[in-house]
């Protein structure tokens, strides 16, 4: 019999502030993981979406009722009151959200996005609080993707210390096509109902997936997927992708296996290690099967098993081949060795479509800007730089930034001489400029390993 809890009572206990709830609920539901909350629903109260409305940023692009968060936060309180008091009466209705495309860089197709009305954001991220309270106990520790304290870095840790310690001797990596958009509604209540009993919670996160979209002045109302943009769709997409594919993998798959097998998954882009060729071998058709059931399909050209690790890169030498490599969050992984040659390690470089993207985005914003002040646009080349290197130095991959920073020079050179029909500079200037106002020079910014006491390079994280 599946129990249910009572323990957000919606009396007040001693003054506990929302955050302490939702502490208290987290700790619940990581005790006693067959429990159903049925009594969630009180936590939508003011001081809850005050505190999601401060971390709002103030930036970002308006909805369809075109209402900033500035224009919000006059008469915030009285505001904040009517509309707890529309929540629980049940009257709130989510607008749909306004789709629009941005350019995809290194490329002629566009990206769709989504832009909700900021009352449906700050709805959205006091829902998101409570399901994360509930959800980030049961998620699977090797599930990095949105949850708070995990990064990319942190997945890539993970899978710098499986495949150079744990027997990876095959990689699997796939795809899964048009994830956020096809995230079937039936099945997403179902799952969220294995832990909410608090219908009016079950029933507001359903007005959300069927807030539908406005494009082109027209409403489209689908029954697949979430609201792209919103606060909510990386806990809901998470859920999803738990029950769907990581319980299957930890409690199915993974016990069928004959060796060590691990998923490590970033949001809805993931790989699988495996030590033993079958095991590796029959998991893309396991793969699809279960993925179908849930209306989620594979891409067939993005999905492959490799050889790949000490045993794999040593096997390819023998036959005179170099070891396959995989792209994972940005980076190529590729077999190498250590700098003294003694034991296998696995490196990465930036892949070579995240580069031709970075570099296309760059280039297209020198158009735009050229004719700003030459300070100014060094300053902001100078930013995006540091952005990169925040993000693409890590361990191994110095070669990367500084194939990224000379390309990006060689583009700054050529906008900056775009700016009139006269050459603004020659090369010999240009270097002068650059000694006059550097920009920063590449730099590993993210350790992918630590140091033991015996001097000897691990990755563990944990």
């Amino acid at each position: 019999m599946v129990k249910q809890s009572r323990e957000t009572s919606s009396a007040p206990r001693g003054g506990d502030t929302v955050t302490t709830k939702l502490l208290r609920i987290a700790a619940k539901a990581r005790q006693e993981r067959q429990l159903k909350f049925i009594n969630l629903y009180h936590l939508m109260n003011e001081e809850l979406l005050l505190m999601c409305f401060q971390r709002l940023s103030a930036d970002k692009a308006a909805g369809i009722d075109e209402v900033t968060k500035e224009q919000y936060a006059e008469e915030l309180e009285a505001k904040l009151q009517e509309l707890v008091s529309r929540l629980h009466q049940m009257a709130y209705r989510p607008q749909p959200v306004r789709r629009v495309y941005i350019p995809k860089a290194g490329s002629d197709k566009q990206r769709p996005l989504g832009i909700p009305c900021l009352e449906d954001k700050l709805v959205q991220s006091a829902l998101a609080r409570i399901l994360e309270a509930i959800y980030e106990p049961d998620f699977i520790e090797n599930s990095f993707g949105f949850r708070s304290g995990r990064s990319c870095h942190d997945a890539l840790r993970e899978l710098s210390q499986t495949v150079e310690w744990e027997g990876t001797n095959y990689i699997a990596e796939a795809d899964i096509k048009g994830f956020f958009d096809s995230v079937t509604h039936e099945w997403m209540m179902k799952m969220l109902s294995h832990r909410i009993a608090d219908q009016r919670v079950l029933r507001l996160v359903k007005r959300f997936l069927k807030s539908g979209v406005i494009e082109q002045g027209e409403k489209i109302v689908s029954a697949e997927g979430v609201p792209q943009g919103g606060s909510i769709s990386p806990i809901l997409a998470n859920v999803y992708l738990h029950y769907a594919l990581d319980l299957w993998f930890e409690k199915v798959y993974r016990q069928s296996c004959k060796g060590k097998a691990k998923l490590i998954r970033y949001a809805d882009d993931f790989v699988v290690c495996f030590q033993h060729r079958e095991d590796a071998m029959r998991f893309p058709t396991a793969l699809t099967e279960r993925l179908a059931k849930f209306g989620l399909e594979v891409e067939p050209s993005k999905t492959k098993v490799l050889e790949f690790g000490r045993d794999a890169a040593r096997q390819a030498r023998g036959r005179g081949e170099r070891p396959g490599t995989f792209d994972f969050l940005g980076f190529t992984h590729y077999c190498s060795r250590t700098k003294d040659g003694s034991r296998f390690r696995m490196k990465r470089v930036t892949s070579r479509k995240k580069f031709r993207v970075k570099l296309a985005s760059l280039k297209q914003w020198l158009k735009q800007t050229r004719t700003m002040p030459t300070r100014w646009i060094l300053a902001q080349v100078g930013r995006k730089l540091l952005g990169h290197y925040a993000y693409y130095g890590v361990t191994d991959n110095h070669r990367g930034l500084v194939r990224f920073y000379r390309a990006a020079t060689r583009l700054l050179y050529k906008w900056l001489n775009r700016r009139s029909q006269r050459r603004s500079y020659w090369w010999a200037e240009f270097r002068v400029l650059l000694q006059r106002l550097p920009l920063p020079l590449p730099r590993v910014r993210v350790h992918l390993f630590y140091r033991t006491e015996n001097g000897y390079l691990g990755s563990r994280v944990r």
